[in-house]
């Protein structure tokens, strides 16, 4: 029988048992594909992470995230909660180079606060998503809607600001609508907002994930690192920097609390940063049977 280490920890949260809940296998070597995705559905959550030995030994680790029914080749809460395992276990020193799929990935850790930071460009489609359809998937009426768009780094996103808070917190998912009228657009993940756009701004958030299912997510890592991209561009990147800061998971009675910076160089993005606080709330071993 072989066993395996696991922690579990709760990621943009200072609290235990808000937040977005992770598990992390630091040492995932010897588990193939297969195992890999029947342990994320063991645990359930909305991603696990593995961590094995890097490719390019100039790095820290590479790191593999499964959802309970796929890979993904990049998320923020499992990059920033797996950084921080590493660093609490004592296994890596606190700033981290780690391999994934959309390529390496830098995270700062500072005692429980972890911040990735990626270069992969910003991307959108020349089109935008429908109104009245997007409208449709998240139970509220086109009047609600203030603008929509597509966009992503490293994941993509349907972003759907509305008008106000209680938009945001009325919006309930009809999954028929929405497998019928956004599921198969170029994002069927749907990120809805409300808040201050300006540098500094605060934005209450939820998320409709399409790697869940359209199961609500109680913090979005990636879709942050879009969102603050997308506005970034918006404001042609004149600035050097653009903050938000977002809560995410108020209805879900797991609040979250994240922060995300756009730095900029030449009238172009540089980069974007993602980070928020983690806290580690169990650890224990699987049992697997031989290979």
């Amino acid at each position: 029988m072989r066993r395996y280490a696991f922690v579990l920890a709760d990621v943009f949260t200072e609290r235990a048992f808000g937040g977005n809940q992770l598990a992390v296998l630091p040492d995932a070597r010897g588990l193939s594909d297969g195992e890999m995705q029947a342990l994320a559905r063991e645990f359930n959550f909305s991603e696990t992470a593995f961590v094995l030995p890097p490719d390019d030994t100039a790095h820290t680790r590479r790191l593999r995230i499964f959802t309970p029914e796929t890979e993904l080749p990049f998320a923020g809460h499992p990059t920033v909660g797996a950084a921080a395992v590493l660093v609490a276990r004592e296994e890596a020193r606190e700033r981290l180079l780690l391999e994934e799929g959309v390529g390496l990935v830098t995270v700062d850790v500072s005692g429980t606060f972890a911040r990735l930071t990626v270069t992969s460009p910003y991307e959108a489609p020349d089109h935008y998503p429908s109104v009245p359809a997007v409208a449709a998937a998240l139970s509220l009426a086109p009047e609600d809607i203030v603008e929509t768009w597509y966009g992503g780094v490293g994941l993509r996103f349907c972003y759907v600001r509305v008008a106000d808070r209680a938009a945001v917190d009325r919006a309930v998912l009809d999954r028929a609508a929405w497998r019928s009228g956004v599921v198969g657009g170029w994002s069927g993940s749907l990120y809805v907002f409300a808040g201050h756009l300006t540098d500094g701004g605060r934005l209450h958030a939820r998320s409709f994930a399409a790697m869940l299912d359209g199961g609500e997510d109680p913090a979005t890592g990636s879709a942050c690192a879009g969102l603050v991209a997308a506005l970034a561009q918006r404001g042609g990147c004149r600035a050097p920097s653009y903050t938000l800061r977002v809560d995410q998971g108020v209805a879900m009675g797991r609040p979250s609390d994240l922060e995300a910076v756009a730095r900029t160089a030449d009238g172009e993005l540089a980069s974007v940063s993602v980070g928020g606080h983690t806290v580690l709330v169990g650890e224990g071993t699987i049992t697997l049977p031989d290979a």
